[in-house]
């Protein structure tokens, strides 16, 4: 079996898209040598061993897709809600691409995890360089100090980084909406924060972005997509779905669908153009059985975008139109993706900044501290 994990790897390997030091990087950590015999594969039910199921647990590992290692902060609940995972591999190796991560460079990362992509990261910065790994649930902390024994890397099952310690780039992977002062804190002059973010804490989409140090602000790109889980200092708690129990209105409606609009790839950006606003999907009934919606919600004021097009919604703010010229605006600029989009964080983290170069918009997100 270790020589069939040991291909599967290799395999895993050759099918990133990055460069050849970071495959190589990759190359010298096995997955399944990082992944727990107990994983929680489904929304709901039990976890899976290894034991049990190995075959299924070999196909979870060496998938292209995260695992999960941890539910409900390692408690019991009615869904098996993720709280600690190991990133998707073309994920990982896109954000450590985005940090710059080389030879000789400390490094800061934001949630250890499995310690997989610590691992990595220290062949990376080689001898000369170091890997700190701070990791907020203590027994997950354990688990990967073990698994990186020999590694070089530093773990501390703390909340925030180090005090007085200064990095060249620091890696998180876990989403956050308001950026830590002690994550720019840690940051050299110049450095790069590689993080997922979203404009409201209750987002299910997190799109990374490459932030570089300029003083007292950090600005940068969007680099690709994300669905990560939130730090756990930033999680919004339950809120309730936009719209229950309330009469709808029919409002205008829009030029596409709300299944042609999710497999569009603009969601992520709408979520961008919308400060203030919650933007998802789900299954409401739909001329006879169940359709899949987009929704909005701020405040008392919501809208559902159905499959036909038509828009209803109610509240003070007309969000199904703001969801109209959003959408014209992406339409008339050729439908840009993430990558054409950019953040800018101020001093105060009180207000993000959104800017499209596509065509020349930009957006005030006002974040609660």
């Amino acid at each position: 079996m270790t020589e069939d994990l040991d291909a599967l790897h290799t395999a895993l390997v050759e099918r990133l898209d990055t460069t050849p030091a970071i495959r190589d990087a990759f190359a010298a950590h096995p997955r399944h040598r990082f992944i727990p015999d107990m994983v929680w594969p489904d929304a709901t039910g039990s976890p899976l061993y290894r034991s049990t199921d190995p075959g299924r647990w070999t196909r979870l590992v060496y998938s292209a897709d995260a695992v999960t290692i941890q539910a409900n902060d390692g408690g019991p609940g009615p869904r098996n809600e993720p709280s600690s995972s190991s990133s998707a591999p073309q994920v990982m190796a896109d954000m450590i691409a985005a940090a710059g991560v080389g030879e000789g460079m400390r490094v800061l990362e934001i949630g250890t995890g499995t310690g997989w992509n610590a691992a990595i990261l220290s062949t990376l910065v080689g001898a000369k360089g170091a890997v700190t790994s701070v990791e907020i649930d203590p027994g997950v902390a354990a688990l990967a100090r073990e698994r990186l024994t020999g590694t070089g890397v530093t773990v501390h099952a703390v909340a925030a980084p180090p005090d007085g310690e200064v990095y060249d780039a620091v890696i998180a992977t876990c989403a956050v909406t308001r950026i830590p002062s002690s994550w720019t804190a840690a940051l050299r002059k110049g450095g790069v924060l590689v993080l997922p973010w979203s404009p409201h804490p209750a987002a299910h989409s997190t799109p990374i972005a490459a932030l570089r140090h300029r003083g007292g602000s950090v600005s940068g790109r969007f680099v690709r997509e994300g669905a990560f889980m939130r730090d756990r200092t930033q999680r919004p708690g339950d809120l309730p779905f936009p719209g229950l129990g309330r009469q709808p209105v029919p409002l205008e409606p829009l030029a596409v669908g709300s299944v042609e609009l999710i497999g569009s790839g603009m969601m992520t950006p709408l979520l961008l153009m919308l400060p203030g606003v919650r933007l998802g999907t789900g299954m409401r009934p739909f001329q006879g059985r169940p359709g899949r919606i987009v929704w909005m919600g701020a405040g008392k004021a919501w809208a559902y975008l159905w499959p036909d097009g038509t828009v209803t919604g109610g509240g003070e703010r007309a969000l199904g139109e703001e969801l109209a010229e959003a959408y014209r605006m992406l339409r008339e600029a050729g439908l840009p993706g993430v990558g054409h989009f950019a953040l800018e964080a101020g001093p105060d983290r009180g207000s993000y900044r959104v800017v499209c170069e596509a065509f020349d918009g930009y957006w005030e997100h006002a974040v609660s501290s």
